[in-house]
Order: C-alpha cells, then structure tokens, then sequence
C-alpha cells in the first residue's frame, strides 16, 4: 500500500489518510497540512511553558490558518510564543473571550523551517493549538 502525504516530522500516515489521533508533526495529504496538539496540560507559569506543535517543514511552504483553545475562564490570559528556526517570530498574551475557539492568525511558514509553537495559560489548565492550511510545493 502507498503511503500518503509523507509527513516531515515523521513518515506518512500508512492508514490510508484517517486521523489517528493528536501530534506534534505537520501531517501532509496531498496539497494540505495539518496538525492537532490534543490537550496539553499548562503550567500556570504565566508564560507560553508548553510545547503544542513542533515540526519542520520540507521542499514546500505552507500557509496555516492556527485555531487555539483552553478550558479556563474568561479572567485567564492565554499566552503564545512561536518559533522559526529557533527565532521567535511572534508572541503575546491575549486576554481570553467567550469564544471557544478562534483564528489567532494565518502564518507563512517558508522551506526547510523548523517550527516550535508554544502556549501557555495565567492560572494553568488545559489548552489546544490546531492548524490546517495549504501545501506549495518548491521546485529543485
């Protein structure tokens, strides 16, 4: 059977493209990319203190559209750090909202990148980072 996808932070999905439950790597099917980090528990440090998604890209850049979530109440801020080749590119502290889920933002995420995204919560509990987005292909 042919594998699909051929995902970069590992090697493709051999069951034929279903979901085989959360990960850390960007899995690939065809022209998409996606990733779910499942529940990951925060510290409550106060800062973005646990890694949600982690992988690095290949011969394509991607454009992913990240969706995040935690299970506290609306007086817990929600903190966010992300990384491209050990640079980070972005972070905050967002105050949270009565949305369950929203787009923190779409993200360019060029060849051969490695990608650290990390998020924490003020008052600890448990959080999820998923991202779906296009795959374009680079020429050699």
């Amino acid at each position: 059977m042919a594998l699909l996808g051929g995902g970069v932070g590992g090697a493709g999905n051999p069951v034929g493209g279903s979901f085989t439950g959360p990960a850390e790597a960007l899995e690939i099917i065809g022209d998409h990319g996606y990733a779910y980090s499942g529940v990951v528990a925060a510290g409550g440090a106060g800062s973005a203190d646990a890694t949600m998604l982690k992988f690095t890209t290949g011969n394509f850049y991607t454009i992913q559209n990240l969706y995040w979530g935690n299970d506290q109440a609306s007086s817990s801020d929600t903190y966010f750090e992300f990384k491209l080749n050990g640079a980070i590119v972005y972070t905050n502290k967002h105050g949270r909202t009565d949305d369950a889920d929203k787009i923190v933002f779409s993200m360019l995420i060029p060849p051969y990148t490695e990608c650290e995204f990390k998020m924490g919560i003020g008052g600890g509990g448990n959080m999820t980072l998923n991202t779906s987005g296009r795959i374009y292909r680079t020429r050699d």
